[in-house]
């Protein structure tokens, strides 16, 4: 009795469960390849960022993967808003921020901004005091804003530009054309910083290695 038992209760679970995937690779123990897990995880992941961040059917895969649609101005460089550069020179004044104000002790503004850009500090041996550090930073945020608030319509640029690149509010994505204008012009302003910063860098290597081939 007891195996003819067992023999009906094996046949009643037969089928029961979820079905065994078809068309996957397997180790010869008949798990499922890493490769094939972290390939569906990713495609869920895909799926997700389409319906929450509102990527249409025909935005490639490539796209909606890429690390710029993790944030709202990435976001906004991957919808052809803005350009490159500006999107460089937004995620500086970003970064600018975070590093001011980890290093004068002051919160991240909110979650997400907190997320966003972590600065840490280098390993090793330090070879600047933490006040002097702060000062640079307290030096870089001057600047930057204060580059803000020189152009046309400043205060509202400067606001704008806080809420996107360091606060991250996502309905700033859909601006209209008004913000968008002033959006431009504070991120060209931030992008004209950068480049001239990376010419004086490169005048500076030229001079330190012409010195250097003279001596």
């Amino acid at each position: 009795m007891g195996g003819k038992a067992i023999k009906v209760k094996r046949k009643a679970n037969k089928g029961a469960g979820r079905p065994r995937k078809e068309n996957v690779e397997r180790y010869p123990s008949g798990d499922i390849k890493r490769s094939e897990t972290q390939r569906e995880a990713m495609s869920v992941a895909i799926e997700a960022r389409r319906r929450i961040d509102g990527w249409g059917d025909k935005t490639s895969d490539e796209t909606v993967k890429s690390q710029f649609a993790g944030y709202t101005l990435g976001r906004m460089f991957l919808d052809g808003r803005i350009t490159e550069e500006q999107r460089k020179a937004g995620d500086e004044y970003a970064e600018i921020h975070a590093r001011y104000r980890r290093l004068v002790g002051l919160p991240a503004p909110s979650a997400r901004a907190q997320s966003l850009f972590s600065i840490k500090s280098h390993e090793g041996e330090q070879t600047e005091s933490i006040t002097q550090k702060a000062r640079k930073a307290s030096n870089a945020m001057m600047e930057v804003e204060g580059i803000l608030l020189r152009c046309v319509d400043g205060p509202q640029i400067k606001q704008l530009t806080f809420n996107l690149a360091v606060m991250d509010y996502e309905h700033l994505r859909g601006m209209g054309d008004q913000q968008l204008l002033w959006l431009r012009r504070g991120l060209t302003a931030l992008a004209r910083r950068r480049q001239l910063q990376e010419n004086t860098k490169s005048v500076m290597s030229w001079d330190i290695q012409s010195s250097e081939v003279s001596a």
